[in-house]
């Protein structure tokens, strides 16, 4: 107890995206938490979306997934992806800030659908000459924190990613469907483990829904029961 109080009087907490001094660590200060615009009330039940209107506790959905066929049941994200929300996603994937997966990982869990006995929580995989690249899995990074605190199991590489897709920034929806056309499968080895379970898909952000739509497919390929997705951030049609 008196080295953790000496550490934080020599390295007391900070802000996990300004570095302004906080009450406890991996907080974020008042003025990031109000940048980071966290969902809540009235949200689409498929993807996460926030609607406007009141929540009154049925299901609606948004006008996309009103005419798009998705692959997996329930949807949630925890933030829009603008502001201090897309800070936090790109520091996490692209900046080695790998100490955000903890904390974003529980505002997730905040808001993810609610979990069978038998769930099993996956990533979206990455290729493997991505992987090599950045060095780690972001979306795994926090699926691991998701299932270890929710207390089910994590299974880190039932889907594999067999083909590495250009960058979607910038490509339309059906652009961003085509392009993820067949790119993941499940592993021919491990893919048998989602087989009768019920899956809980996890990655950092959200947009079309093209990525998680083909991991959707192949859980139901590979023989899972049913297939939810939680995801960090939510693009806005906004932004």
């Amino acid at each position: 107890m008196k080295l953790q109080s000496a550490l934080r009087l020599i390295y007391p907490p900070q802000c996990l995206t300004c570095g302004a001094a906080v009450e406890d660590d991996l907080s974020l200060c008042g003025a990031c938490w109000r940048e980071t615009h966290f969902i809540q009330g009235l949200t689409c039940k498929t993807c996460g979306l926030p609607l406007p209107g009141t929540d009154r506790g049925t299901d609606v959905q948004c006008d996309d997934c009103m005419t798009i066929a998705r692959p997996w049941h329930r949807g949630a994200a925890a933030m829009l992806y603008c502001g201090k929300g897309r800070d936090i996603v790109l520091r996490l994937k692209h900046g080695d800030r790998t100490d955000l997966a903890r904390p974003a990982a529980h505002w997730m869990i905040r808001v993810a659908p609610p979990l069978d006995a038998d769930t099993v929580v996956v990533p979206v995989p990455l290729h493997w000459l991505r992987r090599v690249k950045r060095r780690y899995n972001q979306s795994a990074l926090l699926a691991k924190v998701v299932a270890e605190t929710l207390g089910v199991t994590y299974l880190p590489d039932p889907l594999l990613r067999q083909r590495m897709t250009d960058t979607l920034d910038g490509k339309s929806r059906d652009s961003r469907f085509a392009a993820l056309d067949g790119a993941i499968i499940p592993h021919p080895k491990k893919g048998t483990q989602l087989t009768g379970r019920s899956v809980l898909l996890v990655d950092d952000v959200m947009t079309s829904g093209a990525t998680l739509a083909a991991c959707a497919e192949a859980c139901v390929t590979a023989g899972a029961r049913q297939v939810d997705v939680l995801v960090l951030a939510r693009v806005s049609k906004d932004d």
